[in-house]
């Protein structure tokens, strides 16, 4: 797989490697960003880099007091960077420091693009956990040729939006084209298991979503395009199936409910088919849903979590709703699942896959941890690792990539080895 392209900077983008930082957390004081922070610590103070000597990081965000905090909270000591989103100089002055930026500061539609613009301007790799497609799309149209002269590689959602999925296609594919020597033309994802909390930033990303939308009807249109994400004049307009109401699967015999985060991982998966060149195939077809049990249980739950959503989404795009809803029922910014919840959480998602030949295959992707926060966290600080140390600007240019794109094999390998996903062929 050839991802290198002829606009790339390789002056700039190999002076990154000199830089006194391999990877800094930015927003290290958020909820996720202290999860990251602490496993980040544990993980490097038990691994090395392939020459053997440690990587150097560092946590920064705006609060000096809150980051000693958490600085005199982990386990080994790392320096500490005040930064700002609302000062492009300390941005600039910390993406120039370090090779890779792990982002955890949201919503990224509203605080998103000044990081995005230095890391671009600067020749810095850049990872985040957004699921905001409309905000990924606005940084492509802004910052692509930007990100591509200078050589940053820009990896969004590398959380569990968008990293089962993505690679679980990807692995999907992989394993169909070694078996039958063709990929599937048809995959299905169903969430067969989860269990985890919400934090009030992940509340926050997607209250800004739907202000965006509920205030701005071309934004409704953005949403609506299973193709957002594909920048190239070749992009495919096969008509996607979107589960957004109850059905009933007869085939596994379950009915289905609208899955929450298929909005982005549907664009992620659908932008990682063109950066691979449309190796799924142009026809190639996607979609992501929940599958509940059989019988009127399960038909009333599947009614139930439509409904919900359905409820939720239209409360969040209009004002009056949304700020009662925010101020009252919805998690606070910084709060979250607690460490044993974390800890006890998982995710099991199953993908279903169907080739021109009628060929059939079947994959899991299962993780051990919550999947927003515990999970999420190793997700994202592997892929930022990933782009550090095993991934170089010759093989993956600059420019907006995705997980699978970017770093396929290379990051579905670390991820089982220590992020605890396992991607696996089953039969049913």
């Amino acid at each position: 797989m050839d991802t290198n392209t002829d606009t790339t900077n390789h002056t700039a983008a190999n002076n990154t490697e000199k830089r006194p930082y391999a990877v800094v957390l930015y927003g290290a004081t958020s909820f996720v960003g202290q999860i990251t922070a602490h496993y980040l610590t544990h993980f490097l103070s038990n691994a090395k880099n392939k020459d053997g000597s440690n990587v150097t990081w560092a946590i920064a965000g705006r609060d000096e007091a809150k980051l000693n905090d958490l600085q005199s909270k982990l386990a080994s000591k790392v320096d500490t960077i005040i930064a700002n989103s609302n000062d492009a100089a300390s941005l600039d002055a910390m993406t120039k420091q370090t090779q890779v930026i792990i982002s955890t500061v949201g919503p990224y539609l509203k605080f998103g693009e000044p990081l995005i613009k230095s890391c671009a301007e600067n020749g810095t790799d850049y990872v985040d956990l957004t699921g905001e497609a409309i905000f990924i799309k606005d940084m492509m149209d802004k910052y692509q040729e930007t990100a591509k002269q200078s050589g940053a590689r820009i990896v969004n959602s590398c959380g569990f939006d968008s990293i089962p999925s993505d690679l679980g296609v990807y692995f999907t594919q992989k394993q169909a084209e070694e078996r039958f020597g063709e990929t599937c033309d048809v995959i299905h994802m169903r969430v067969k298991a989860a269990k985890g909390g919400l934090s009030g930033g992940t509340i926050a990303s997607m209250a800004t979503i739907f202000e965006e939308v509920g205030e701005d009807k071309s934004r409704r249109k953005q949403v609506a395009n299973p193709y957002l994400l594909n920048d190239d004049k070749d992009a495919p307009n096969v008509r996607q199936d979107n589960i957004s109401k109850p059905k009933y699967d007869s085939e596994h015999k379950r009915w289905l409910a609208p899955f929450v985060m298929a909005s982005i991982n549907t664009r992620i998966v659908h932008r990682t088919n063109q950066l691979l060149g449309y190796e799924y195939g142009h026809q190639f077809k996607y979609d992501e849903a929940m599958w509940m049990k059989d019988g009127v249980k399960g038909q009333l739950s599947s009614y139930a979590m439509s409904a919900g959503l359905f409820g939720f989404a239209t409360a969040m795009m209009i004002k009056p709703s949304r700020e009662l809803l925010s101020k009252h029922v919805l998690p606070k910014s910084g709060s979250g699942p607690s460490k044993e919840e974390q800890e006890n959480g998982y995710f099991d998602i199953r993908l279903f896959g169907q080739t021109t030949g009628n060929q059939t295959i079947n994959t899991k992707v299962t993780g051990d941890k919550d999947p927003g926060y515990g999970s999420t966290s190793r997700m994202l600080a592997q892929a930022a690792l990933c782009l550090a140390q095993d991934i170089s600007k010759d093989d993956v240019a600059g420019g907006f990539w995705t997980p699978a794109a970017a770093m396929g094999d290379t990051l579905l390998s670390r991820l089982e080895e220590h992020a605890g996903l396992r991607f696996e062929v089953v039969d049913t």
